[in-house]
């Protein structure tokens, strides 16, 4: 594990700060009617205007800014021609360079008027993120943020993805340590002050298992229903986590702060 200093931290702030405000000009456009293209385009215009380089595009050959990711699609989706439609739900990942750091956070909104029991997916699952944020203290361990998300979701029947973790991050967008969504307090690594970590719950409403999609990127549940998906970045301290990236310019623009 790579721990981060004072100044590389404030580096990672200002990366995280403009991915959850490229996001909050995304959620401005999601809409009926709306292509995943148009979103894609508004976010790189915006990450360079702020100075920084989309962290996506190229990334392992992936050719977009974005991962738009629909209904049933987990993460990974490629933006294109697709258009969003009421009732849809679209998982948006972003990520930013800026400085030689990367910034990397994910939301999924909500297309219209979307079913009760998708919205009610939605929003255990970010509860289940800020659950485990809490867990992000030295001392701790890795396990016990996995256990927060898993614990939190799966009495209301949904579960959690097993193939795709959460990271560190820092110079490279994933570093170690792996970071998943469940596990059993108390278990693996201790959390160190300075580690900057993602934590992102994948959440199915019906299956855990998942597949690969045939453009070679795209994950989907394998039994249709769908993923929900939040992300923020944040660094381990003794005694609360430092968050450093945030929903809230998102929100404001949803109206639900």
């Amino acid at each position: 594990m790579e721990l981060k200093t004072e100044e590389e931290i404030e580096y990672m702030r200002e990366n995280a700060l403009i991915v959850s405000k490229t996001l909050a000009e995304v959620a401005k456009n999601i809409k009926p009617g709306v292509t995943t293209r148009m979103l894609d385009t508004i976010a790189e215009d915006y990450l360079r205007s702020e100075g920084a380089v989309p962290g996506f595009k190229g990334y392992n050959g992936f050719p977009a800014t974005l991962c738009t990711s629909l209904n049933d699609e987990v993460v990974h989706g490629i933006p294109g021609d697709r258009v969003l439609k009421n009732g849809d739900i679209v998982s948006i990942d972003c990520g930013s360079i800026k400085n030689g750091y990367y910034g990397d956070s994910a939301y999924t909104f909500a297309v219209g008027e979307v079913k009760p029991e998708v919205l009610s997916l939605l929003k255990r699952t970010r509860e289940s993120l800020f659950l485990a944020l809490d867990h992000a203290v030295a001392g701790k361990r890795i396990g016990d943020i996995g256990s927060a998300v898993q614990e939190h979701v799966e009495p209301f029947g949904y579960s959690v993805v097993r193939e795709l973790v959460g990271h560190g991050i820092g110079k490279k967008l994933h570093e170690k340590p792996d970071v998943p969504n469940y596990g059993k307090r108390g278990t693996g690594i201790k959390l160190q002050e300075g580690l900057v970590i993602c934590i992102e719950p994948m959440i199915n409403m019906g299956s855990k298992n998942i597949m690969q999609g045939k453009d070679g990127w795209t994950i989907r549940t394998v039994d249709g229903y769908p993923s929900a998906h939040f992300e923020l970045t944040v660094m381990v301290k003794k005694e609360e986590p430092d968050i450093l990236s945030t929903f809230r310019y998102i929100e404001e623009v949803l109206g639900t702060v």
